[in-house]
Protein backbone atom coordinates (compact mmCIF):
# COMPACT_ATOMS: atom_id res chain seq x y z
CA UNK A 1 0.00 0.00 0.00
CA UNK A 2 2.62 2.76 0.85
CA UNK A 3 4.22 1.80 -2.56
CA UNK A 4 1.21 2.44 -4.41
CA UNK A 5 0.72 5.93 -2.59
CA UNK A 6 4.48 6.56 -3.69
CA UNK A 7 4.23 5.91 -6.93
CA UNK A 8 1.18 7.67 -7.27
CA UNK A 9 2.69 10.57 -5.42
CA UNK A 10 5.08 10.71 -7.72
CA UNK A 11 2.41 10.85 -10.60
CA UNK A 12 0.83 13.30 -9.00
CA UNK A 13 4.04 15.46 -9.07
CA UNK A 14 5.31 14.51 -12.58
CA UNK A 15 1.22 16.05 -13.45
CA UNK A 16 1.94 19.12 -11.50
CA UNK A 17 4.92 20.26 -13.44
CA UNK A 18 3.31 19.06 -16.57
CA UNK A 19 0.43 20.93 -15.81
CA UNK A 20 2.73 24.22 -14.34
CA UNK A 21 4.90 24.35 -17.60
CA UNK A 22 1.72 23.71 -19.53
CA UNK A 23 0.11 26.95 -18.41
CA UNK A 24 3.37 29.06 -18.56
CA UNK A 25 3.61 28.39 -22.19
CA UNK A 26 0.18 29.22 -22.71
CA UNK A 27 1.23 32.26 -20.97
CA UNK A 28 4.16 33.00 -23.42
CA UNK A 29 2.21 32.33 -26.71
CA UNK A 30 -0.80 34.81 -25.05
CA UNK A 31 1.41 37.40 -24.56
CA UNK A 32 3.03 36.73 -28.11
CA UNK A 33 -0.41 36.89 -29.37
CA UNK A 34 -1.19 40.39 -27.04
CA UNK A 35 2.24 41.67 -29.13
CA UNK A 36 0.82 40.60 -32.51
CA UNK A 37 -2.59 42.63 -31.49
CA UNK A 38 -0.91 45.68 -30.78
CA UNK A 39 1.15 45.78 -34.13
CA UNK A 40 -1.94 44.56 -36.09
CA UNK A 41 -3.69 47.86 -34.51
CA UNK A 42 -1.57 50.26 -36.73
CA UNK A 43 -4.18 50.33 -39.18
CA UNK A 44 -4.80 52.83 -42.12
CA UNK A 45 -6.55 56.32 -41.00
CA UNK A 46 -7.57 59.88 -42.52
CA UNK A 47 -5.34 62.42 -42.14
CA UNK A 48 -7.23 65.49 -41.06
CA UNK A 49 -4.71 68.56 -39.90
CA UNK A 50 -0.85 68.11 -38.67
CA UNK A 51 0.11 69.35 -35.10
CA UNK A 52 2.88 71.80 -35.36
CA UNK A 53 3.53 74.97 -33.74
CA UNK A 54 4.67 76.29 -37.34
CA UNK A 55 1.63 79.01 -38.51
CA UNK A 56 1.54 76.47 -42.23
CA UNK A 57 -1.76 75.40 -43.28
CA UNK A 58 -2.81 73.73 -46.96
CA UNK A 59 -5.72 74.99 -49.00
CA UNK A 60 -7.01 72.26 -51.00
CA UNK A 61 -9.66 72.17 -53.91
CA UNK A 62 -11.64 69.61 -54.92
CA UNK A 63 -13.14 69.76 -58.59
CA UNK A 64 -15.58 67.35 -59.96
CA UNK A 65 -17.54 69.30 -62.41
CA UNK A 66 -17.09 72.40 -64.57
CA UNK A 67 -15.70 74.53 -66.27
CA UNK A 68 -16.27 78.38 -65.00
CA UNK A 69 -14.50 78.56 -61.48
CA UNK A 70 -11.53 76.68 -61.71
CA UNK A 71 -9.57 79.19 -63.73
CA UNK A 72 -10.55 82.49 -62.24
CA UNK A 73 -9.12 80.67 -58.93
CA UNK A 74 -5.77 80.02 -60.18
CA UNK A 75 -5.68 83.61 -61.74
CA UNK A 76 -6.08 84.39 -57.83
CA UNK A 77 -3.47 82.21 -56.49
CA UNK A 78 -1.41 83.59 -59.25
CA UNK A 79 -1.92 87.50 -58.51
CA UNK A 80 -2.07 86.20 -54.83
CA UNK A 81 1.85 84.73 -55.40
CA UNK A 82 0.40 81.77 -53.70
CA UNK A 83 2.58 79.21 -55.23
CA UNK A 84 1.72 76.26 -53.38
CA UNK A 85 -1.94 74.21 -53.26
CA UNK A 86 -3.13 70.89 -53.71
CA UNK A 87 -5.90 69.96 -56.27
CA UNK A 88 -7.95 66.57 -55.86
CA UNK A 89 -9.08 66.30 -59.19
CA UNK A 90 -12.25 63.69 -60.31
CA UNK A 91 -10.54 61.60 -63.28
CA UNK A 92 -13.91 62.04 -65.36
CA UNK A 93 -13.60 65.75 -65.20
CA UNK A 94 -9.65 65.49 -65.21
CA UNK A 95 -10.22 63.46 -68.83
CA UNK A 96 -12.92 66.28 -70.32
CA UNK A 97 -10.99 68.69 -69.48
CA UNK A 98 -7.09 68.22 -69.98
CA UNK A 99 -6.24 72.35 -70.85
CA UNK A 100 -7.26 73.19 -67.32
CA UNK A 101 -5.79 70.38 -65.85
CA UNK A 102 -2.45 70.84 -67.37
CA UNK A 103 -2.90 74.68 -66.54
CA UNK A 104 -2.51 73.60 -62.59
CA UNK A 105 0.21 71.27 -63.16
CA UNK A 106 1.87 74.36 -65.15
CA UNK A 107 1.36 76.41 -62.03
CA UNK A 108 3.27 73.90 -59.51
CA UNK A 109 0.48 72.66 -57.90
CA UNK A 110 0.14 69.17 -56.11
CA UNK A 111 -2.53 66.68 -57.79
CA UNK A 112 -4.01 64.58 -55.96
CA UNK A 113 -7.03 61.97 -56.68
CA UNK A 114 -11.30 62.94 -56.19
CA UNK A 115 -11.71 59.79 -57.46
CA UNK A 116 -13.49 58.09 -60.38
CA UNK A 117 -17.18 57.44 -59.47
CA UNK A 118 -18.51 60.58 -57.51
CA UNK A 119 -20.31 58.14 -55.19
CA UNK A 120 -19.91 57.17 -51.16
CA UNK A 121 -17.16 54.43 -52.02
CA UNK A 122 -18.49 53.32 -48.21
CA UNK A 123 -21.27 51.17 -50.16
CA UNK A 124 -18.80 49.90 -52.78
CA UNK A 125 -17.28 46.25 -52.08
CA UNK A 126 -13.87 45.84 -51.90
CA UNK A 127 -13.05 44.96 -55.55
CA UNK A 128 -15.14 48.29 -56.64
CA UNK A 129 -13.24 50.51 -54.50
CA UNK A 130 -10.24 48.98 -55.83
CA UNK A 131 -11.47 49.63 -59.36
CA UNK A 132 -12.64 53.09 -58.65
CA UNK A 133 -9.72 54.09 -57.23
CA UNK A 134 -7.32 52.68 -59.96
CA UNK A 135 -9.46 53.88 -62.68
CA UNK A 136 -9.04 57.30 -61.44
CA UNK A 137 -4.96 56.71 -60.73
CA UNK A 138 -5.02 55.67 -64.55
CA UNK A 139 -6.56 58.46 -66.15
CA UNK A 140 -4.75 61.03 -63.71
CA UNK A 141 -1.59 59.82 -64.60
CA UNK A 142 -1.94 59.69 -67.76
CA UNK A 143 -3.16 63.61 -67.98
CA UNK A 144 -0.68 64.73 -65.33
CA UNK A 145 2.83 62.76 -66.60
CA UNK A 146 2.02 62.63 -62.26
CA UNK A 147 1.35 59.74 -60.44
CA UNK A 148 -0.80 60.75 -57.50
CA UNK A 149 -0.60 59.44 -53.68
CA UNK A 150 -3.09 61.58 -51.81
CA UNK A 151 -6.62 61.19 -52.37
CA UNK A 152 -9.94 62.98 -50.95
CA UNK A 153 -12.87 60.37 -51.25
CA UNK A 154 -15.72 61.75 -52.97
CA UNK A 155 -18.31 63.23 -50.51
CA UNK A 156 -15.23 62.53 -47.96
CA UNK A 157 -16.88 59.32 -47.56
CA UNK A 158 -15.18 56.03 -46.19
CA UNK A 159 -15.46 53.42 -43.64
CA UNK A 160 -12.32 51.04 -42.50
CA UNK A 161 -12.47 48.84 -45.54
CA UNK A 162 -11.90 51.65 -48.02
CA UNK A 163 -9.13 53.09 -46.07
CA UNK A 164 -7.45 49.67 -46.51
CA UNK A 165 -7.94 49.40 -50.19
CA UNK A 166 -6.49 52.65 -50.29
CA UNK A 167 -3.79 52.42 -48.47
CA UNK A 168 -3.00 48.69 -50.32
CA UNK A 169 -2.97 50.85 -53.27
CA UNK A 170 -0.53 53.17 -52.11
CA UNK A 171 -2.72 56.75 -51.49
CA UNK A 172 -3.42 58.26 -48.28
CA UNK A 173 -6.61 59.76 -47.49
CA UNK A 174 -7.18 63.57 -47.27
CA UNK A 175 -9.66 64.86 -44.97
CA UNK A 176 -9.91 68.27 -43.67
CA UNK A 177 -9.87 70.22 -40.49
CA UNK A 178 -11.58 73.49 -41.59
CA UNK A 179 -14.82 73.00 -43.97
CA UNK A 180 -15.38 76.35 -45.81
CA UNK A 181 -19.03 75.37 -46.99
CA UNK A 182 -18.63 77.37 -49.69
CA UNK A 183 -21.11 75.47 -51.94
CA UNK A 184 -24.02 76.57 -49.82
CA UNK A 185 -22.74 80.05 -48.53
CA UNK A 186 -25.49 82.47 -49.55
CA UNK A 187 -22.36 85.26 -49.60
CA UNK A 188 -18.36 85.10 -50.16
CA UNK A 189 -18.12 86.81 -46.80
CA UNK A 190 -19.75 83.94 -45.00
CA UNK A 191 -16.66 82.00 -46.37
CA UNK A 192 -14.02 84.46 -45.57
CA UNK A 193 -15.62 84.16 -41.67
CA UNK A 194 -16.01 80.27 -41.37
CA UNK A 195 -12.12 79.80 -42.54
CA UNK A 196 -10.50 82.50 -40.99
CA UNK A 197 -12.12 81.90 -37.23
CA UNK A 198 -11.59 78.26 -37.62
CA UNK A 199 -8.10 77.84 -38.97
CA UNK A 200 -5.39 76.86 -37.13
CA UNK A 201 -2.06 75.61 -37.32
CA UNK A 202 -1.26 72.50 -39.32
CA UNK A 203 -4.84 72.89 -40.95
CA UNK A 204 -5.81 71.46 -44.23
CA UNK A 205 -9.07 73.99 -45.46
CA UNK A 206 -11.52 72.93 -47.77
CA UNK A 207 -12.69 74.40 -51.09
CA UNK A 208 -14.19 73.82 -54.12
CA UNK A 209 -13.12 74.53 -57.55
CA UNK A 210 -16.63 73.06 -59.11
CA UNK A 211 -19.28 75.10 -60.92
CA UNK A 212 -20.90 74.66 -57.75
CA UNK A 213 -19.27 77.12 -55.91
CA UNK A 214 -20.73 81.17 -56.63
CA UNK A 215 -18.66 83.50 -54.27
CA UNK A 216 -15.00 81.44 -54.50
CA UNK A 217 -13.83 84.11 -56.47
CA UNK A 218 -14.44 86.86 -54.19
CA UNK A 219 -13.92 85.24 -51.27
CA UNK A 220 -10.68 83.66 -52.23
CA UNK A 221 -8.65 87.04 -52.52
CA UNK A 222 -9.70 87.94 -48.51
CA UNK A 223 -8.95 84.86 -47.35
CA UNK A 224 -5.47 84.93 -48.77
CA UNK A 225 -5.17 87.91 -47.32
CA UNK A 226 -6.26 87.55 -43.67
CA UNK A 227 -4.51 84.62 -42.93
CA UNK A 228 -1.08 86.34 -44.04
CA UNK A 229 -2.05 89.10 -41.63
CA UNK A 230 -2.83 86.47 -39.25
CA UNK A 231 1.16 85.28 -39.90
CA UNK A 232 0.19 81.81 -41.66
CA UNK A 233 1.91 80.53 -44.64
CA UNK A 234 0.98 78.01 -47.18
CA UNK A 235 2.42 74.91 -48.67
CA UNK A 236 0.90 71.92 -49.94
CA UNK A 237 -0.36 68.09 -48.48
CA UNK A 238 2.84 66.56 -48.58
CA UNK A 239 4.83 69.78 -47.37
CA UNK A 240 2.38 69.71 -44.08
CA UNK A 241 2.63 66.23 -43.82
CA UNK A 242 6.21 66.11 -43.41
CA UNK A 243 5.97 68.99 -40.24
CA UNK A 244 5.00 66.77 -37.60
CA UNK A 245 2.80 63.96 -36.31
CA UNK A 246 -0.27 63.61 -38.52
CA UNK A 247 -3.78 64.12 -36.74
CA UNK A 248 -5.68 61.10 -38.22
CA UNK A 249 -9.46 59.73 -37.70
CA UNK A 250 -9.67 55.90 -37.06
CA UNK A 251 -13.47 55.08 -37.93
CA UNK A 252 -15.48 52.36 -36.34
CA UNK A 253 -16.50 50.40 -39.69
Amino acid sequence: MNFFYVVNGKRLKQMAIIVVACFFAAGIIYAEKENISVFSLQEPAAVYSVPTEKKVVALTFDISWGEVRTEPILQILEQKKVQKATFFLSSPWSKSHPDIVNQIVKSGYEIGSHGHKHTNYSGLSDDEIRSQIQKAHSILTEVTGKSPNLIRLPNGDFNKRVLRVADELGYKVIQWGTDSLDWKASNAQEIVDRVTSKTHPGDIILLHASDSVKYNQDALPQIIDRLREQGYEFVSVSELMEQSSITTSQVDE
